[in-house]
């Protein structure tokens, strides 16, 4: 059993918790996951990013939104309860550029809604290894950004708020100011996080400039240890397993519009499991 240790709304459908698992906090690295089961050995097991980590109080933070039966169970949970179990952490780690003797270089991180969360431990890693950090975060209006203050401590005035509305930054689309970015060549490396759409669409905008670009497929994850398949996704003509070959990927070699096919295999089925819990007032 790992206690939840604090709880936090963060938008009507999207809560943050950090949860007791020191050998967890003290062993991942970024860009990994873990696997959470709310309930006894019959529950079903979610995969989610890490969002933090705090290795002396043995806790990690997750970032998550309620989508099935499972994640909306989880929302209900108070401090001081418990979930049945965590494993982790999982994946491979993020190739941090600036590390095993490579040269630090500029690196913008692009996050879209909760995408962000993920994002958040990968850019503390790479302003740690001397590089010059820059990032975009993306959300339909202001009230739906996620780490907010956490991303602005790592890249100062080098952070970039895209609204849909206008409401915070600038309005418009993440690809914008990357595309400045990329034509300014004031940038060696992207990493991006978030719908796969907005993902697509990052590795679109800079491939004509040849720039390094690299996404976390983590959002088609389900069983999370390769058993299932559900998560394979076509990477340069070769079928990957995201869950165990990744989450990241070269995305100028992904088959997006394949992976976002897939994503909607199961949405039937997720609905049909909310819809289930919620009639049956397990929440009232």
């Amino acid at each position: 059993m790992n206690k939840i240790i604090s709880k936090r709304r963060l938008s009507e459908n999207v809560f943050r918790m950090d949860i007791e698992a020191p050998l967890v906090a003290e062993e991942r690295k970024a860009g990994q996951f873990i696997i959470i089961m709310v309930d006894g050995d019959m529950g079903e097991r979610v995969p989610l990013t890490i969002a933090d980590a705090d290795a002396s109080r043995g806790t990690i933070t997750i970032i998550f939104q309620t989508v099935g039966a499972t994640t909306m169970k989880l929302s209900k949970l108070e401090p001081g309860s418990s979930v049945a179990a965590v494993l982790g952490p999982l994946g491979r780690p993020t190739e941090i550029r600036g590390e095993n003797g490579e040269k630090p270089g500029r690196v913008v991180c692009v996050g879209g809604g909760i995408g962000v969360a993920p994002m958040h431990p990968i850019a503390q890693a790479l302003k740690a290894a001397g590089n010059d950090v820059t990032i975009i975060m993306g959300a339909r209006t202001e009230g739906l950004f996620v780490m907010k203050e956490e991303m602005r401590a790592i890249a100062g005035d080098k952070l970039i708020l895209i609204t849909d509305d206008g409401s915070s930054g600038r309005k418009g689309l993440v690809t914008e100011p990357l595309k400045e970015l990329c034509e300014a060549k004031a940038v060696d490396e992207v990493i991006t996080i978030g719908p796969p759409v907005m993902m697509k669409f990052c590795a679109l905008t800079t491939k004509p400039y040849g720039v390094k670009t690299v996404a976390s497929l983590n959002t088609i994850m389900i069983d999370g240890t390769g058993m299932c398949g559900g998560c394979r996704v076509t990477v340069g003509g070769e079928t990957k397993f995201v869950c165990v070959d990744g989450p990241e990927f070269d995305a100028h070699q992904v088959d997006w519009d394949l992976m976002m096919k897939r994503m909607g295999a199961f949405k039937a089925q997720e609905a049909a499991a909310r819809d289930h819990v919620c009639r049956s007032g397990i929440f009232n």
